[in-house]
């Protein structure tokens, strides 16, 4: 499913976060990389598009305006919910799909996902128990599980170390492509985003900056400008360009 975003605008109250119109498209089947500094609007483009905020613009899914009930949606703000397991926290992301009382299916997705995800052996435990990054994991595999046609992952990563990090970039990738899904991930890290994602839009104070192609947008002068930081450019033995950050060019107040 298609997903198009134009002339959004968002506030919080009387703060408007996305004032300038974002308008960009995520294609079915691909991922598109938000990124940009600290206060630049991306979680808040995220929650518009899953329907948490209040939004002007226009959202449209496969050419609808109608919101399909099959988003996967997660939080940066992972708030674990009292005494429930892995397994039942997973679980509730077949909302859309459960009955009267959960199905053979329903488990076997759920056991399927954390098995994909390597968090199995989590299963049974109480998710309050859990790292921070185990906790994500968890998160993550709700969303999944959901067999969602959008996915929308704000800082997906943030808490895991840089294996987990990869391996949950390429299911997040792999995932995409299988199902055509439509996929928006917040990421922090650059080379992260030009590595996994097929477009990636840089914000900057509420506006969108640039979007396309990461090679395009992940410049050396649109991070100077977006961020305040001197980078060089580099290529990696398989071909892939990397953003090495050399000294901070703005001053803090």
């Amino acid at each position: 499913m298609s997903l198009s975003v134009q002339q959004l605008c968002a506030s919080y109250g009387p703060r408007t976060v996305l004032q300038h119109g974002i308008s960009l498209q995520a294609q079915a089947g691909q991922v598109l990389g938000i990124v940009g500094p600290n206060g630049s609007g991306k979680s808040t483009l995220v929650k518009a598009v899953a329907g948490q905020i209040p939004s002007t613009g226009t959202i449209l899914f496969k050419g609808s305006a109608q919101r399909p009930t099959s988003i996967g949606y997660m939080p940066q703000d992972l708030l674990a919910p009292a005494a429930l397991t892995v397994l039942e926290v997973v679980l509730l992301g077949r909302m859309q799909q459960l009955r009267l009382k959960v199905q053979p299916d329903d488990l076997q997705a759920v056991r399927q996902i954390l098995q994909r995800l390597g968090i199995e052996a989590l299963a049974g435990r109480d998710v309050r128990e859990l790292s921070g990054g185990q906790r994500q994991m968890v998160f993550l595999a709700q969303a999944l599980v959901a067999q969602p046609t959008v996915l929308l992952l704000d800082e997906p990563i943030s808490a895991l170390d840089i294996c987990h990090q990869l391996e949950v970039l390429e299911v997040v990738l792999d995932m995409t492509r299988q199902q055509g899904l439509s996929t928006l991930v917040v990421l922090h890290d650059l080379n992260a985003a030009a590595r996994f994602c097929d477009q990636v839009a840089l914000l900057q104070d509420g506006r969108l900056l640039a979007c396309g192609a990461p090679a395009q947008v992940l410049t050396e002068a649109h991070v100077a400008q977006a961020f305040g930081v001197a980078t060089e450019a580099l290529r990696c033995s398989d071909g892939s360009g990397v953003l090495v950050p050399l000294r901070a060019i703005r001053k803090l107040i």
